[in-house]
């Protein structure tokens, strides 16, 4: 059997979210050689190399998949939870004793994502999945963020916050507080709760992914006309326009309208929540064109590995 061919140079670019991780391996031209995905990749803030054992995995396979050997040309790993540069510095540090990549570099996710929305130019972004965030870039390069607070503090309009509303509405229901929904019946069934008194124990325990998890179920029954999920559906969308807003009056004036992109689970291609926060940004009345075509962060993020003469 005669060996695989070695590939030239191969840049890895890494998506880790609260849900997924996503890499993909390109040539020095940018055309796609492999693509790997795997469980969760986020920055846990209290212990952030934790997660690069699980990542370095990854991008041996995809890596291997792309006819390579370590160490990589470069890797740019887009991480949920990576916004601070300490978090980023750990997380590069133990990347790089692993011998992954000759350069190593560590961004947001949402960098990525702009990235390859809309490389070095202007345009607001909006991420909404497990958790949901809003990014943008002015005419003149300032940049600014909304959101992405997490789920304690923000994550409006996301999917654990629609997870979320859905448990409260089941328990509001059951106590006579609410009216009645027919999440109680998907809610009782994701949790596998006999009772709502079980739901209590089962958030207590539930990590975000899960919670979010539910987020599909709410739209279905909104789509099927139940009063509670429509209402929670179209908070969610206008929670999520109220990011594009504040970014666009943050990073204006702007001399044309600002192109919106949009991903994330619940906001990629037919995800559950587009048509309604496409309605709500429409809703703002402000001068704003809604992109259709899909945005992929591992793509960006394999952009950002590659040597600016080459992206």
């Amino acid at each position: 059997m005669n060996p695989r061919p070695r590939p030239g140079p191969v840049y890895l670019g890494l998506d880790g979210g609260g849900t997924s991780t996503t890499v993909v391996a390109t040539d020095a031209a940018g055309r796609e050689l492999a693509r790997i995905r795997g469980a969760a990749g986020i920055v846990d803030p209290a212990d952030p190399a934790a997660c690069a054992g699980a990542l370095a995995d990854l991008v041996r396979r995809a890596l291997d998949a792309a006819g390579g050997t370590p160490p990589a040309a470069a890797l740019c790993c887009a991480l949920a939870g990576a916004g601070r540069e300490p978090e980023r510095r750990t997380v590069r540090d133990a990347l790089a004793r692993l011998e992954l990549a000759r350069e190593i570099r560590v961004v947001g996710d949402i960098e990525a994502a702009f990235h390859d929305a809309f490389g070095a130019g202007p345009g607001l972004l909006l991420i909404a999945g497990t958790g949901s965030i809003a990014w943008g870039r002015a005419e003149d390069g300032r940049s600014a963020r909304a959101g992405g607070w997490g789920h304690l503090l923000g994550d409006e309009g996301s999917g654990y916050a629609l997870g979320l509303a859905a448990l409260r509405a089941v328990v509001r229901a059951h106590d006579g507080r609410a009216p009645a929904t027919v999440l109680r019946e998907s809610v009782m069934s994701h949790t596998r709760a006999r009772a709502p008194e079980e739901l209590i124990a089962w958030a207590a325990s539930a990590t975000k992914a899960a919670v979010a998890a539910l987020a599909p179920h709410v739209a279905d029954a909104a789509r099927q006309g139940d009063a509670v999920a429509a209402a929670i559906v179209q908070q969610a969308a206008r929670d999520l326009a109220d990011l594009v807003r504040a970014l666009h009056t943050r990073l204006g004036p702007w001399a044309d309208p600002p192109a919106v992109a949009m991903t994330g689970g619940l906001l990629a291609g037919s995800g559950p929540l587009r048509p309604a926060a496409e309605a709500a940004i429409r809703a703002l009345r402000l001068p704003l064109r809604v992109l259709d075509q899909p945005v992929d962060a591992a793509r960006g993020a394999a952009a950002m590995a590659r040597p600016a003469s080459v992206r």
